[in-house]
């Protein structure tokens, strides 16, 4: 059921033999189900060897060929998500239909950026003088230092191997050991259709160590992490060493404005299937809703009664809607956060306890009234809790969501033009959601502003990100006699 774990090195796969192990573990059982080989110092500057080797010929390879292998890994991550779902609910909790969907996403990614990887365009400026050709030229950046996180593990590695590959550059990538052999099972895919040795690597190891080794490598030329905030920071610092760019998509505490011209119980159940989605483990997730004071009291009823439909439980379950949390700290720090909250007088709607005898499950909670002191209104709550507060001040609201660090996303819900016109050009954030929470699709930028990070992954801003300008000023050679 759950497939042996390796590194992938310039197309060889290495075991755990004589190498560091670490423990995966199915969050919701508590028990091992894999063990996950650790990169050592030799096997992390053999994927940088690899990489830089492949990419002085991956980087010659026509663009048209570089998609065909993109567009032929979609096709396979298409066919085979629903067997794939297994061993990604296995590692990581979320139901089984969440797993095959996840795997589908990446498949989108892969297409976009087979489509967008043709359209690498340079252009002509027109010349000051005849004879004058002045030309800008797209290139590959050259090898690329990725990291993923447990959340999504999937679709995150993907953001980062496709747009690398489509660009003409190579990648190592170090996902999460939480989540392994679903990442594995991209790379794996990848070979089948033809990616040449070399051009992706995956490792995994002591994450310090293994993030050192490959940013400060002057064959890494650029960084992109998908992360917390403070995993971020240090990264970044470690980039700006290089000097060399760095795509960074951290954390965010994403706040959501309900107007009082809405119908309340229509918003609220939306709102609610989109906080308690992957258990509440999303980037992009609405934490923090503020629902106008006239409406209020039926938000917060139609978000609890659709709370309730929730059912709890081993993703591998049919009828099960949400899984565990990812480990054991995931649970401790929202019990702290929650606890936290109730003591400084935040009233509980539902939930706010742990759930089962074994596993990682903490109930999907609401909490009202939650003052602004409490930890939880400024910590992001990676987890199944819901905030909701009202208001009566369109100032005093606006001033509260961007009173954060963070601004990553955030949401509005009105029919109101004029509000929404205020709300889009008041509200910081790098993707803003209108009666809608789809805000990241892969023919769309999206990244964050302030502490939630820079750079952008997504639409051809994502592609960009791979690629150098470089400008050629070609003068024709005066011909004798001239």
């Amino acid at each position: 059921m759950y497939p042996e774990l390796f590194l992938f090195i310039d197309g060889i796969r290495y075991g755990v033999e004589s190498r560091a192990q670490e423990r995966v573990i199915n969050p919701a059982t508590g028990e091992t189900i894999g063990m996950l080989p650790l990169a050592g110092e030799a096997d992390l500057q053999m994927a940088l060897e690899a990489a830089d080797r492949a990419f002085k010929t991956w980087r010659l390879v026509p663009a048209a060929e570089r998609c065909r292998i993109l567009r032929n890994a979609a096709g396979l991550l298409r066919q085979r998500a629903g067997e794939l779902a297994l061993r990604l609910t296995l590692e990581q909790g979320k139901p089984l239909r969440d797993a095959a969907a996840e795997f589908i996403g990446a498949a989108e990614i892969f297409e976009w950026y087979e489509e967008e990887g043709r359209r690498a365009y340079g252009r002509v400026i027109p010349g000051r003088a005849v004879g004058l050709r002045q030309i800008v030229i797209r290139e590959p950046i050259g090898p690329v230092a990725a990291f993923s996180p447990w959340n999504f593990p999937v679709i995150t590695s993907a953001r980062k191997i496709a747009a690398s590959l489509a660009a003409g550059c190579t990648c190592i990538l170090k996902p999460s050991e939480e989540t392994p052999s679903s990442v594995l099972a991209v790379a794996s895919i990848l070979e089948e259709v033809g990616l040449p040795a070399g051009v992706l690597n995956i490792v995994f190891g002591v994450p310090e160590k293994v993030s050192t080794t490959l940013v400060r490598s002057p064959l890494v030329r650029k960084v992109s992490l998908t992360g917390s905030t403070r995993v971020g920071r240090e990264l970044a610092r470690l980039a700006a060493e290089g000097p060399k760019p760095a795509t960074m998509e951290l954390g965010g505490h994403a706040p959501v404005i309900v107007a009082a011209d809405v119908d309340a119980r229509v918003v609220a159940r939306l709102s609610a299937m989109a906080r308690f989605r992957n258990a509440g483990q999303t980037c992009i997730a609405p934490t923090r809703f503020y629902a106008h004071k006239s409406i209020a009291a039926d938000f917060v009823e139609g978000f609890v009664e659709q709370v309730k439909t929730i059912k709890l439980g081993d993703g591998r379950d049919d009828d099960v809607t949400m899984g565990p949390l990812a480990n054991a700290r995931r649970v401790e720090t929202i019990s702290e956060l929650v606890d936290d909250a109730v003591q400084k007088g935040a009233k509980v709607a539902h939930g706010a306890k742990r759930a089962g005898n074994r596993g990682y499950f903490y109930e999907p909670t609401v909490l009202v009234d939650v003052p602004v002191d409490a930890r939880i209104m400024s910590e992001e709550p990676f987890g199944p809790v819901a905030i909701i507060n009202s208001y009566d001040d369109l100032d005093g609201v606006i001033r509260e969501a961007n009173g954060l660090p963070y601004g990553l996303a955030a949401y509005v819900f009105s029919n109101s033009d004029p509000l929404l016109a205020r709300l889009v050009r008041d509200i910081e954030a790098g993707a803003i959601g209108i009666n809608s929470f789809g805000v990241s699709l892969p023919e769309a930028p999206f990244g964050g502003v302030k502490s939630s990070g820079y750079g952008t992954e997504g639409g051809y801003e994502g592609l960009d990100s791979y690629l150098v300008t470089k400008y050629v000023n070609h003068a024709l050679m005066p011909q004798p006699g001239a």
